[in-house]
């Protein structure tokens, strides 16, 4: 949740790094943050299952539709006379209203496709090769994802090809670079689960005794 409501305040500064074969690399400092959404569910996936990760999904969904309201609120609010920072907040704090928009579009869209695609490869192979289908999935639900959040959020504003081309950079890099995160985190997800069924286990055994 807090990457997810983090990335959205962090998209409305535009980053630009200068790359030898590529030039300028345009895209929004929330890719960061947000790439690591996908991580986190595909963890959820392999180790709590399709309807968890689901369910976490629609609780990421509701928890930004929650910022925004609270962005609209503070909106409507009358700024203090001996404050000067008005201008430059709305700015930024409008162009986030709009990026949770699209983003709240983009990550149900993108995040349920994970989710599917994850669990379609878990089955095809059997429950083997967790990096296949962590990069594949990953890969194919970020480029869903990148085409319709920069479209929603820029359009008319920014170089939307220019952004998208940028943000796939950045995040097919870190997917490609997360798979030993995704191994840990199953590992010890899995573990704290068998530690919780061994206790549940001991307490069952001392109740009945």
């Amino acid at each position: 949740m807090g990457s997810l409501v983090i990335s959205q305040v962090l998209a409305a500064k535009i980053a630009a790094i200068p790359l030898p074969v590529f030039g300028l690399l345009i895209f929004p400092a929330g890719a960061v943050a947000y790439a690591a959404t996908f991580v986190i569910t595909d963890i959820i996936s392999e180790t709590w299952g399709k309807a968890a990760a689901q369910r976490a999904v629609w609780a990421g969904f509701f928890v930004n539709i929650l910022v925004l309201l609270l962005i609209l609120i503070a909106r409507l609010l009358p700024a203090a006379p001996f404050w000067d920072g008005e201008a430059g907040w709305t700015k930024v704090v409008g162009s986030t209203a709009r990026i949770t928009i699209a983003s709240l579009i983009a990550y149900l869209i993108s995040q349920t496709n994970d989710i599917w695609l994850f669990h379609l490869i878990r089955r095809r192979t059997g429950g083997r090769f967790l990096w296949l289908r962590n990069n594949i999935a990953t890969i194919i639900s970020q480029l869903l994802d990148t085409a319709i959040f920069i479209t929603l959020a820029f359009y008319g504003t920014m170089p939307i090809i220019n952004m998208i081309i940028g943000m796939l950079i950045i995040k097919w890099t870190i997917a490609l670079l997360d798979t030993p995160v995704v191994y840990l985190g199953v590992y010890l997800c899995k573990k704290y689960r068998r530690n919780e069924y061994i206790q549940d286990y001991n307490n069952l055994q001392s109740n009945q005794e």
